[in-house]
């Protein structure tokens, strides 16, 4: 939970930043394979500079640790072989020299939080720190720690800067339609069968004894800090929010990072140093540290607190969910209505409840691709029934009541323009970015100081990573 707009959450996400980790990636298509002789390089021999990309040096070991990197995500490398890799760490070379470049900044608590995230999910499948080195034969936890570390702030800066590239990318209506054009009919993509769906969303009431308690607690914390505490420490010991406590409640953004407006509103209020008086958004009740302005960047830290509530208010607000579904269904009020006027969730209030899909941004859900636990309340309902009252339980333990609606069903069927230009806009899209990505990796390639060294100029590569 970041405190971001659900109608935008993952659309910016981003699974481009997630393709910096992963070989044969559909965005950087520069898969490298080896001549049909094969090239044995796995031979033992003594480690050594195997490449260079502009101040970068790849040594032979790093491509073990690359596989550790990928191994560690829990992905197979069983068939990934060591050419293959090489054209990869070629790839983040050039996109973390030129990030450098570019003054894009990898801070040490970004890779921090991302080294303990991937160190708990192996802890997790082996059983313990100590199993962890051992299976990556290294000789203790700090040199494993160090060659982590260095593989992941390596793959930030390289995503920064694939991401960099393609947030330039924009298309046009006309291009869309150019796009579509060009698709011969027997090719045209097939859809699979979707669903749009609306819900009204009820939440306890909080007693104002209880929110008075919260904003006490978190006005003691920023006491505390001012007299020389850590403030890091604070949200990592009492901080509810589970995207930032383990990393003491870091963040860094600028106006265009969709957080909810409550919390841009604030942050950018202050000035370094300043701490925020407690304030609420949806998610409960927050101060904020900023820790640095850098431009139009602000690194930041916060606490949140979830104010609790009581077996009576949870009694009645199922109560009031009950008497919403009981209006809708007497036709005394329709779903979209009631969401307008009873709805407690400000994101989809306002558009008589119906849901954005993050990962396309419209109001279409695949079935196929719907969350599993939206799927499960959604897959039995018929178009215009509504759902018994349902209760959910975010991370940080807050509790509401919701109803749900299927308001449209929609078959699988071969791409319409009309009907699916979300989605063929989206393909547009995406191609132009690969192509924006070829390019500058072409361009950058021939500007930048590139060696491939001994053996490896064996391995045949899809970019012109040996300037022929």
């Amino acid at each position: 939970m970041k405190f971001i707009n659900k109608n935008t959450l993952l659309s910016l996400c981003l699974f481009f930043l997630t393709t910096a980790i992963v070989v044969g990636q559909e965005i950087i298509q520069d898969t490298v394979k080896t001549k049909n002789a094969v090239v044995d390089l796995k031979r033992q021999k003594i480690d050594g500079v195997i490449a260079t990309v502009g101040d970068f040096n790849i040594l032979d070991s790093d491509i073990d640790k690359s596989f550790l990197e990928l191994s560690s995500q829990g992905n197979s490398v069983k068939d990934i072989t060591r050419c293959q890799m090489l054209g990869k760490l070629l790839e983040d070379k050039l996109y973390a020299h030129q990030a450098i470049q570019d003054s894009i900044i990898v801070t040490d608590d970004e890779v921090k939080s991302k080294m303990e995230e991937q160190l708990t999910y192996m802890v997790e499948q082996l059983g313990s720190m100590d199993k962890v080195v051992a299976y990556f034969k290294k000789s203790s936890e700090e040199d494993f720690r160090t060659d982590l570390s260095e593989i992941i702030k390596m793959n930030k800066l390289s995503s920064s800067m694939q991401k960099k590239i393609i947030d330039a990318v924009e298309i046009t209506p006309e291009e869309v339609r150019n796009f579509f054009k060009r698709i011969p009919v027997a090719e045209l993509p097939l859809f699979g069968a979707e669903m749009e769906v609306s819900q009204i969303v009820v939440a306890p009431k909080v007693s104002p004894e209880e929110r008075q308690k919260v904003i006490d607690k978190l006005k003691e914390f920023k006491k505390d800090v001012q007299e020389g505490a850590s403030f890091s420490t604070k949200a990592v010991l009492y901080s509810q929010d589970p995207g930032s406590s383990s990393n003491g409640g870091y963040y860094k953004m600028n106006k265009k990072t969709p957080f909810v407006k409550e919390f841009k509103d604030v942050a950018f209020s202050l000035a370094e140093g300043e701490i925020s008086e407690p304030f609420e958004t949806d998610f409960g009740w927050h101060i904020i540290y900023i820790e640095k302005v850098k431009g139009q960047d602000v690194d930041l830290r916060h606490i949140l607190l979830v104010p609790k509530t009581d077996d009576q208010s949870l009694k009645d607000a199922k109560e009031r969910v009950l008497q919403i579904k009981k209006k809708i269904e007497d036709k005394a009020i329709s779903f979209a209505d009631a969401a307008r006027t009873e709805s407690d969730e400000k994101e989809t209030r306002s558009n008589g409840g119906v849901l954005i899909n993050p990962k396309t941004q419209d109001t279409h859900f695949e079935l196929t691709k719907m969350d599993p636990s939206l799927y499960s309340q959604v897959s039995n309902l018929k178009e215009g029934e509504v759902s018994v009252p349902l209760i959910d339980t975010d991370q940080s333990g807050k509790k509401k009541y919701k109803l749900i609606m299927v308001t449209n069903r929609i078959e699988e069927h071969t791409a319409d323009y009309g009907k699916d230009y979300i989605k063929i806009k989206n393909l547009a899209l995406k191609e132009k970015q690969i192509e924006a990505i070829a390019k500058w990796s072409g361009e950058k390639i021939q500007e930048t100081y590139i060696k491939v060294n001994g053996e490896y100029r064996n391995c045949e590569f899809a970019n012109n990573w040996l300037k022929k």
